[in-house]
């Protein structure tokens, strides 16, 4: 995989994933509006019931649109979220470095990405979403804060579509989402580098919040599927109170 280290910008930029390509957010706009209008409908506000005579089954992920952000913002960027996400702790258990890159995949309004990128070891953080209008708010957070190690990259629901290997991959309360996990995170090894970690929070069964039950996992789920996607539990933290917090290396 090429290392895109050597782009240089003037501000934060916007990746595509359609071409890999660092983009100015004007021509962003531009393609969004070609690609959303090409695009049909977005898969998670299609019909899943299934044909008549079919046999249903329970799905394996949540399907939910995150299009609407200034909803979702007033809730993920709530400041009482603080007391029991303890993003400051999560980020010092990571234990990152100067030089590092960071993925939040999944990173929805930019809650863990602002704060990655503002940490004393300052990594370059790709904050990954499949939502445009959520990446395009990150976009506008990170050139408002000055943050030019924050770029966003619009993604696709079955890949992370990565320009350069990350140290890290965090992803938070987005595992639940993801459908065909074993692939999704097979493939995710190709854009860790050497000694690569992949961090998952996720809510607890008795969560007092979070989605449904049939969408919580326990850690030993987590890991059996981790396992066939090819990693090892490296560490186990205890001390969000809401959420699973695993962190897995590449066996």
């Amino acid at each position: 995989m090429a290392d895109r280290s050597d782009v240089r910008v003037g501000a934060p930029t916007m990746y595509s994933a359609v071409k890999g390509m660092p983009m100015k957010p004007s021509l962003l706009r531009a393609l969004f509006a070609v690609v959303l209008c090409s695009a049909g409908p977005v898969a998670q506000g299609q019909d899943h019931r299934p044909a008549q005579g079919a046999t249903e089954h329970k799905p394996d992920h949540m399907r939910h649109s995150f299009a609407d952000v200034e909803r979702y913002a007033a809730s993920f960027d709530n400041p009482a979220r603080d007391a029991w996400q303890m993003p400051d702790r999560v980020i010092a258990a990571l234990g990152l470095r100067p030089g590092q890159r960071v993925a939040d995949i999944g990173a929805g309004t930019g809650y863990f990405s602002i704060r990655l990128a503002r940490s004393a070891a300052a990594p370059k953080v790709f904050a990954v979403d499949v939502e445009e209008a959520m990446v395009q708010h990150i976009q506008q957070r990170a050139l408002d804060a000055g943050l030019r190690n924050l770029i966003p990259i619009r993604t696709t629901a079955d890949r992370a579509n990565l320009f350069e290997p990350v140290d890290v991959a965090l992803v938070v309360n987005t595992y639940h989402h993801i459908s065909n996990r074993v692939g999704y995170f097979s493939d995710l090894k190709a854009f860790l580098r050497p000694g690569g970690r992949l961090a998952i929070i996720d809510f607890r069964k008795d969560s007092p919040e979070g989605p449904p039950v049939e969408f919580r996992f326990s850690a030993e789920q987590i890991s059996n599927e981790l396992a066939q996607a090819g990693y090892t539990l490296q560490t186990s933290h205890d001390f969000l109170p809401r959420q699973l917090f695993l962190i897995y290396v590449v066996k």
